[in-house]
């Protein structure tokens, strides 16, 4: 019997291995009119890098789509750095909201 292969990360498109911290993200967000809309599986890093960058009104207005969050000078500028390390990556040093 053969396994599925990992689901890839549609932000930095690198398979997200089951070992690998993983979760959902509401492309509006849910206090945004996005309870039950669609969601997409990232990387916990992937997710947290995105809710670092842009706050919930600024995901429901401008950045509803992975095509636009991927678009976004400073999350274009993660997915080239993150593309580099392996797909297990994780952050050891968890930091603060920074500045936009």
């Amino acid at each position: 019997m053969t396994q599925a292969p990992d689901p890839i990360c549609p932000l930095c498109l690198r398979p997200i291995p089951p070992d690998v911290a993983q979760s959902r993200h509401h492309l509006v967000p849910k206090l945004r009119g996005g309870k039950g809309g669609p969601t997409v599986l990232l990387h916990a890093i992937c997710h947290a890098e995105i809710h670092a960058t842009l706050n919930e009104t600024e995901l429901a207005r401008d950045y509803p789509t992975i095509e636009t969050l991927r678009a976004h000078p400073r999350l274009q500028k993660f997915v080239q750095w993150v593309a580099l390390r392996p797909p297990g990556f994780r952050s050891r040093v968890p930091g603060p909201r920074r500045g936009r």
